[in-house]
């Protein structure tokens, strides 16, 4: 079931929120309630999915994004990602969610996001998105220039690049 009740209450907690600069971070607080829990009573891995949203639709909220989707009638949607994990999030644990985006190319968004135990960063997540409208993909560039920014992206890190080409080369439908 998706939380409904943090996503009500992430909105109230950042409704006065400073407007976010693309490519600033988002930094907001969560718990590992017992409905996270796997049966190692850690945080699934799942939910660690759902919960990322928890930080990236505030994030778009401060910077502006979501009132261009509203506006335009557009969505947004998640097209692919890749997480590390590294460190368990056990049952009623508080983490700092850290959501930022690091660019965009001619499809995509590229958001990063980790989930951090004081010091530790627990897992790591890269995310690219995109913006849908009835007649498809919204080329990024015009959904930056909708926001009044400029069109061209900062330089993805290599290590986003190459993940990038990577998903390219993959085979759709997979092969069985």
């Amino acid at each position: 079931m998706y939380p409904i009740f943090r996503y009500l209450w992430g909105k109230v907690q950042t409704r006065n929120a400073a407007p976010l600069d693309m490519g600033a971070t988002h930094i907001s607080q969560h718990r590992c309630w017992p409905w996270d829990l796997d049966p190692w009573i850690e945080l699934n891995n799942g939910r660690t999915l759902t919960l990322y949203d928890l930080g990236r639709i505030p994030m778009a909220r401060r910077m502006g994004l979501s009132a261009i989707l509203r506006a335009r009638g557009w969505g947004i949607t998640v097209a692919g990602n890749a997480t590390r994990y590294r460190r368990r999030i056990r049952a009623f644990a508080q983490f700092e969610m850290r959501s930022r985006c690091l660019g965009w190319d001619g499809r995509f968004f590229y958001i990063e996001q980790a989930m951090w135990l004081g010091q530790d960063c627990a897992n790591h997540i890269i995310i690219r998105t995109a913006i849908t409208s009835a007649q498809g993909i919204v080329p990024p560039a015009q959904v930056v220039a909708a926001m009044g920014l400029p069109e061209a992206s900062p330089a993805l890190p290599d290590w986003v690049q190459a993940w990038s080409a990577a998903e390219g080369q993959r085979p759709w439908p997979p092969e069985f």
